[in-house]
C-alpha cells in the first residue's frame, strides 16, 4: 500500500517590492522571507531563527517593521513590502548608515539590515528617540555580537543628524 502524494498548489501572486510590482509563483505556505531571497534574489533580509525571534529577517510592510520569516507570501499580496534594498537614498536610512559605521555599531553585519529597517521605522515615527523608546523599538532584533550599546548611540545620533540643518 503506498501513500498517496498531495501537490501542494501554487499561485501566481503579484507583489509591491521596493515600489515595483513583480509577479512571483508560490505555495501557499511560502514565506515572504523565502521569495524575497529565493524568488526575488534580495538578500539583505537574512534567514535566522526562521521562528521570529531574531528580527535578521526585518523588512517594512505597509510600512511597520515585520518579520517575513512569519509574513506567508500570498498574504503580503496588495501590500507594501520595502526591503533594506528598496530603501536606498532614504534620508532616515542614510543618517543610520553613517551613524552606524562612526559608532561602530556592527561587527558581524547579520543583524544589521533587521535593525537599520526597524531603526528607520522608528525615526519616521519619533524623530528624537530616547534611549528607552530605541531598546524598545529594537527589542525585536537579536545581535550576538556588539552588546546594544553602541546601537543605541547610533540611532540617537542619526537623530540628531536628521534635526540639523543640511
Amino acid at each position: 500500500m503506498s501513500a498517496a502524494v498531495t501537490e501542494t498548489p501554487i499561485a501566481t501572486l503579484t507583489l509591491d517590492v521596493n515600489g515595483e510590482p513583480v509577479s512571483v509563483r508560490a505555495a501557499l505556505s511560502t514565506t515572504l522571507l523565502t521569495t524575497l531571497r529565493d524568488e526575488l534574489h534580495l538578500t539583505a533580509a537574512k534567514r535566522g531563527c526562521n521562528q521570529g525571534v531574531c528580527g535578521a529577517c526585518t523588512v517594512s510592510i505597509d510600512g511597520e517593521p515585520m518579520r517575513a520569516c512569519l509574513s506567508l507570501a500570498q498574504g503580503c499580496e496588495g501590500r507594501e513590502v520595502r526591503t533594506l534594498e528598496g530603501l536606498g537614498d532614504d534620508p532616515r536610512l542614510v543618517a543610520l548608515q553613517r551613524a552606524f559605521a562612526a559608532h561602530a555599531a556592527f561587527q558581524c553585519g547579520f543583524c544589521t539590515p533587521g535593525m537599520l529597517v526597524a531603526a528607520r521605522a522608528l525615526l519616521e515615527r519619533d524623530a528624537d528617540p530616547d534611549d528607552a523608546a530605541v531598546r524598545a523599538a529594537l527589542s525585536g532584533n537579536l545581535c550576538r555580537c556588539t552588546g546594544y550599546a553602541r546601537i543605541v548611540t547610533a540611532v540617537r545620533a542619526a537623530a540628531r543628524a536628521l534635526k540639523e540643518p543640511a
